[in-house]
């Protein structure tokens, strides 16, 4: 089992890194470019508000998931790894 949702965390990362690069219009940066743990927002990948919200509409799109609270959207969207956790707990089974 604990396998299973290791290769289900490591697909979703990948599937992430490469929505971000080609949602975001992230030029100079390949999905295999951006780390798991690496910050998002501000010093890390550099992403503003903007990219928060096609964030929102990624997850919706995507994986059918709604992210109403900011506060606990700020936790989410950390960094890949987290957003891939996210994903994993509250995707519709």
């Amino acid at each position: 089992m604990e396998k299973q949702i290791e290769q289900e965390l490591a697909e979703i990362r990948k599937k992430l890194k490469e929505l971000l690069v080609v949602s975001l219009s992230l030029e100079d940066v390949k999905p295999e470019d951006i780390k798991d743990d690496e910050i998002l927002f501000g010093k890390g990948l550099g992403l503003d508000s903007l990219d928060a919200v096609e964030i929102v509409v990624l997850l919706q799109r995507n994986f059918g998931l709604d992210v109403k609270d900011m506060k606990e959207g700020k936790k989410i969207f950390y960094s890949i790894d987290t957003l891939a956790q996210y994903i994993v707990k509250n995707k519709k089974k």
